[in-house]
């Protein structure tokens, strides 16, 4: 019996989404190793269960929160704070290494032999890489290990406001060292156009071991279409579209019957999806849904249905409905003190709607403000 495991971390049933495709991910690449998963109580006992089904432990935990706002700012990521209940999978002791992945990464080819590494194992961060990324690391649990991070978490809590900071500021050594312990990027390879070097993700493709979507966007809020099956990828991700359809093929084959309507957030809306079929008004709101939270993170789907063509479009019908409804105006001033008339009061009136009569112009005063222009216009604005 393998006394190795791979570990993951999910406290909600939106992140479960994930776990879920990771760890059919690593059975896909025929890992040997147990597959164990720490839970926080926002998971819903419905998704514990489907957890339970693909991996060996499911443990709940309680959750961590490093309430540093102030770092977590400059990340534009307040959710981040959360990430610190990671350090509870230094409390696996049934286990005698391990290797962490957060629940946003997905496994492309057997990795087995990041077991053969030691503590503390993982690869650069892209975006400053004498700094290692938390979302792969290799590590031995303990329980004195784990009293250790926290009281040094308490002492000098964590330069980015999240579990990287502080792992960082407590693995210094990582970058200087032993040179054995900084896997290559292949094992944590950032999807993130922004944050890649695109002309060696082409060319090294190929050999990834490891995809991880660090950033807001995941796959699970990416438009995907029922009818097509086929994900719509957002431009900063096109170089990496196969790989996202990879995900979604994983999700539809192995997680998505599974899901069901007890479950919260994504997890519920999603189990209502079927495909190949004409789209039902749930799935309609399903994908309305998905596409305003797309939007809201920035993420437009510029090439397809928000191009600039449809945005026009949808402009110009507008515009033609409004210029279908003109307003009337009721000449003698009875109906409101604004002397408009509705359609349906120029009816009952016995009379057709009339076009708006243009005012007469106001007389120009001559006589000069006594304000300067700017403070004139100050004033307006106010």
């Amino acid at each position: 019996m393998s006394k190795f495991a791979w570990v993951t971390l999910t406290t909600n049933d939106t992140y479960s989404l994930g776990a879920l495709v990771l760890a059919h991910s690593l059975r896909r690449a025929g890992t040997v190793h147990k597959l164990a998963v720490l839970v926080t109580p926002g998971v819903s006992e419905s998704m514990r269960e489907k957890l339970k089904d693909v991996y060996n432990v499911v443990q709940e935990v309680n959750v961590m929160d490093s309430q540093d706002a102030a770092n977590l700012a400059l990340l534009s990521r307040p959710e981040l704070g959360i990430t610190f209940t990671k350090l509870h999978c230094w409390r696996l002791v049934q286990f005698e290494k391990c290797v962490f992945l957060d629940s946003d990464t997905l496994i492309l080819q057997n990795c087995d032999e990041l077991f053969e590494r030691e503590e503390f194992s993982a690869a650069p961060d892209v975006s400053w890489p004498d700094c290692f990324n938390s979302g792969v690391f290799v590590y031995k649990p303990s329980q004195e290990t784990y009293n250790k991070i926290v009281e040094f978490a308490l002492k000098n809590g964590s330069f980015d406001g999240g579990d990287q900071g502080l792992l960082n500021q407590y693995f210094a050594d990582w970058a200087t060292t032993d040179i054995t312990k900084r896997l290559p990027f292949l094992y944590n390879v950032t999807a993130y156009a922004s944050y890649c070097y695109l002309p060696a993700f082409k060319q090294f493709r190929d050999k990834i071991k490891i995809l991880h979507f660090a950033g807001k966007m995941k796959p699970w809020l990416m438009h995907y279409n029922s009818q097509s099956k086929v994900a719509s990828v957002p431009t900063d991700y096109s170089h990496a579209n196969d790989l996202i359809q990879m995900w979604w093929n994983i999700f539809f084959d192995h997680v998505h019957a599974q899901l069901n309507t007890n479950m919260a957030g994504l997890a519920g809306a999603l189990s209502q999806l079927r495909l190949g079929e004409p789209r039902t008004p749930e799935q309609e709101a399903y994908e309305h849904m998905m596409r305003r939270q797309c939007w809201e993170s920035g993420q437009i789907d510029y090439m397809g249905r928000d191009s600039f063509d449809n945005i026009w479009k949808r402009i110009t019908q507008t515009m033609e409905i409004e210029e279908e409804q003109p307003l009337a105006v009721n000449t003698n001033h009875k109906n409101n003190q604004n002397g408009f008339s509705s359609p349906a009061n120029s009816q009952r009136n016995g009379r057709k709607a009339e076009k708006p009569q243009a005012s007469p112009a106001p007389k120009r005063s001559t006589k000069m403000s006594s304000k300067s222009p700017s403070k004139a216009a100050s004033q307006r604005l106010k």
